[in-house]
């Protein structure tokens, strides 16, 4: 039976995966629907309409309108560091009071 983070692992394999198709890399359009589906609250919160445009520029390296698994991981990543940052400011918060 898989541990946690090892089925942590599977799912964003297979997000990714659904998202790309059988040609393996997202295209904007692609990173636009994923966003949408898999981290609505991250996109509700920006106030930047241009939020995916430039996600996709800081993930496209080769600047080739292609994001592969690695920079998709990376995203992931990132949102993930973002969101635990936010969790530790709210609870150091919630113990003060």
């Amino acid at each position: 039976m898989p541990s946690q983070m090892e089925h942590a692992m599977e799912t964003m394999m297979f997000t990714f995966h659904k998202f790309a198709g059988d040609k393996g890399y997202l295209t904007k359009e692609d990173l636009r629907v994923l966003m949408e589906k898999e981290f609505p609250g991250f996109l509700e919160n920006q106030k930047d309409p241009l939020a995916v445009d430039k996600i996709m520029r800081d993930l496209d390296q080769c600047r080739d309108g292609k994001v592969g698994f690695q920079s998709f991981f990376f995203l992931s990543a990132g949102l993930s560091i973002a969101c635990h940052d936010y969790f530790v400011v709210h609870m150091k918060q919630k113990g003060k009071k």
